[in-house]
């Protein structure tokens, strides 16, 4: 009975205006990013650095992790070459997939990466020029019909996938929050934004036409474009204008549900003293959340935020301060019900990892102040989650106990 229970209210995450709910109950997030985990997954010697990220996470309370559902033509690939899979690798994602269940966490999945780590865009390219087409491009990945019937290929493969473990069929698990088209798409060779707009328009209905049921969100890391001049001053640099993306503009495409953001004001303002990194993350957070609830009319997460420790700026502290800066700018959004749907850490690793960090990774085990400002951010958004319907808003008797528990403990 309790397991029917259990399988009762693991159900699909939906989205109801800018809100994510589940069971008709709000859904705000606090998750995170361990882009590895399918690859580690295949070897047994680190197959169990998977479950290590998935205890540890749920012990501080995340509850979305956002993957990796590629490696094309690389170490461990998933995809060989177009259409030929490696059954074991396919096997290692299917793993990665149902203990993500196990320990209660949901997954955004990502189809294909626009930089080269893991293959990419580029790699497709390679795959076409190797078929004999005329390409010239890592950009033609957007255009040329033959490269987007490879990509097209690849999510029909992983959204039909039979999982071996559990298996659900890809399509129907609710363990999966939501599909992800690109990491990070850019068009640079046309500023105007049109290639990558036509490439989002066709793919967002494709993945739709084969999953109504899951959410599909982009990739994008959040730069204004052409469409919006009255916001490109919101940009950190004139360069993020250039590189074909526009965040209104991609996010008004039918079939994709919600707007992703990321946050990186170390590599990406000129002048990044720590003063100046706190003020841009609030006000690029800020803007955003506007735009979600103003012009989209849907959920925003800031799905890859974080402090290298390469960073000139870096200590522990100010680590904790800019993590604690996104959780309180979204939070109040949160408070009023609003559109910031939460935000996605970059990025959690566990002990033993360490040959894999980018600068990022944050080791909850060695950063107990870090793994704290997390625990209690969980607390507050599983506080307003619990506690209020999406359609009873502040309306309800449980107003004075949520205003106490989320006020409680302010950083």
């Amino acid at each position: 009975m309790i397991d029917e229970m259990e399988e009762d209210a693991w159900s699909m995450v939906q989205k109801n205006g800018n809100q994510f709910t589940i069971n008709g109950q709000p859904f705000y997030v606090n998750g995170f990013n361990t882009y590895w985990l399918m690859v580690f997954a295949v070897d047994a010697s680190t197959r169990g650095k998977v479950t290590e990220v998935f205890q540890q996470a749920s012990a501080v309370g995340l509850s979305v992790c956002r993957t990796w559902a590629f490696n094309d033509g690389q170490w461990r690939a998933l995809q060989k070459s177009p259409s030929l899979y490696d059954e074991d690798v396919f096997k290692a994602l299917d793993f990665v997939v149902s203990e993500a269940k196990k320990y209660k966490i949901r997954l955004i999945l990502s189809f294909v990466n626009n930089w080269e780590a893991y293959g990419g865009k580029s790699q497709y390219v390679k795959w076409g020029k190797a078929a004999g087409l005329n390409l010239t491009s890592d950009d033609d990945f957007f255009s040329h019909p033959t490269i987007k019937s490879y990509y097209k290929s690849h999510v029909n493969t992983v959204l039909n996938r039979m999982n071996t473990v559990t298996n659900i069929t890809y399509k129907d698990d609710p363990t999966i929050f939501a599909w992800e088209l690109m990491n990070e798409p850019r068009c640079e060779s046309d500023p105007s934004g049109d290639k990558l707009q036509n490439w989002i328009e066709e793919m967002a209905v494709f993945v739709k036409s084969i999953d109504p049921k899951h959410l599909v969100e982009i990739g994008l890391e959040g730069f204004y474009g052409p469409s919006t001049p009255n916001k490109l001053q919101n940009n950190p640099n004139t360069y993020a204008q250039q590189v074909g993306t526009d965040f209104i503009r991609n996010h008004q495409v039918l079939g994709v549900d919600f707007a992703s953001v990321h946050i990186y004001p170390d590599s990406w303002i000129s002048q990044p003293t720590a003063e100046a990194q706190v003020a841009f993350t609030k006000s690029w957070i800020q803007s955003h959340i506007d735009d979600a609830e103003n012009f989209l009319g849907m959920p925003v997460v800031f799905s890859e935020f974080g402090v290298s420790t390469k960073d000139p700026n870096y200590t522990i502290t100010f680590r904790n301060t800019l993590i604690s800066t996104v959780y309180n700018t979204v939070l109040n959004s949160t408070k009023r019900g609003g559109g910031g749907g939460g935000t996605l850490l970059w990025q959690l690793f566990p002990e033993g990892t360490d040959y894999m960090d980018d600068g990022y990774a944050v080791v909850l085990s060695k950063s107990p102040s870090t793994s704290n400002i997390i625990s209690i951010q969980s607390n507050r958004l599983n506080t307003f989650n619990s506690l209020c319907s999406w359609n009873c808003r502040w309306g309800c008797k449980k107003k004075h106990l949520l205003h106490n528990s989320l006020y409680h403990d302010e950083l």
